[in-house]
């Protein structure tokens, strides 16, 4: 979600990869904008739901810009949501990722989690955040990010976004530009959780997604470290009984 509405990119921006089982998307978070939203939630909500929004400026808010966005965001959602998912890794979006940059992601979070507690002792609201990193980063990169999160005090991480890397794709559109989700991220992003769990002595939760395709997937990412697990490409090539079928065997 961004504060203002906007189209996202020109279509087509959307491909499936059924060789991969996998995806490629360059939407650009289309959407209607943040108040537009924000009036859907305040409906009635099913009991036991949990409700996270994720976040993400404007693609023509200037990167130097970008933390009044999300500051906006939080102060639009924190009543209306359980959870909220910084997202600073999205491929779609130019200059996006560069915010995962240490002095940027520390000043970005050091401004939400000051404008959290704010809300904490004026609404008595408590709203985990959670950031939504690449899985293109380097190790060096991974280290700058997780201890911006960790020094800023941030709840949890989401591992990972979709790639810019392609590796060996058999179907049509391999060659589209866009962000790849499906099973050719399940190595990556699981080891990535692994990484993650390892250099954080498991004290940071993570959500782990990439890949996860089947009920062995969702196992190998929590035994990796993930202290949730995400599926996204997986519910378009198996439907929502993939849920009922994880859920099962776990």
């Amino acid at each position: 979600m961004t504060p203002r509405p906007q189209p996202g990119n020109p279509r087509p921006r959307l491909f499936r990869l059924p060789q991969d089982r996998a995806l490629i998307n360059r939407l650009g978070f289309p959407g209607r904008g943040a108040e537009f939203l924000a009036a859907r939630l305040r409906g009635p909500r099913p009991d036991g739901l949990v409700l996270g929004v994720n976040l993400g400026k404007n693609a023509f808010t200037p990167l130097d810009a970008a933390v009044q966005d999300y500051l906006s965001l939080l102060d639009v959602f924190a009543p209306l949501t359980d959870y909220l998912a910084v997202n600073v890794s999205s491929p779609n979006t130019v200059g996006l990722r560069r915010l995962q940059a240490r002095a940027a992601l520390d000043s970005l979070l050091a401004a939400l989690v000051e404008r959290r507690a704010a809300l904490r002792d004026s609404k008595h609201l408590h709203l985990p955040i959670l950031v939504k990193l690449s899985p293109d980063l380097s190790s060096a990169e991974l280290d700058d990010a997780l201890t911006a999160i960790l020094d800023q005090g941030v709840d949890g991480v989401i591992a990972a976004n979709t790639t810019l890397s392609r590796g060996s794709l058999a179907s049509e559109h391999a060659a589209e530009t866009g962000g790849l989700s499906g099973a050719p991220l399940r190595a990556g992003n699981t080891a990535m959780v692994a990484e993650i769990h390892r250099r954080t002595a498991g004290k940071l939760p993570i959500v782990g997604v990439g890949g996860v395709m089947d009920a062995a997937d969702a196992r190998e990412m929590l035994q990796a470290g993930a202290t949730l697990v995400q599926i996204y490409t997986g519910l378009v090539y198996t439907g929502p009984g993939l849920v009922k079928a994880i859920l099962t065997d776990l």
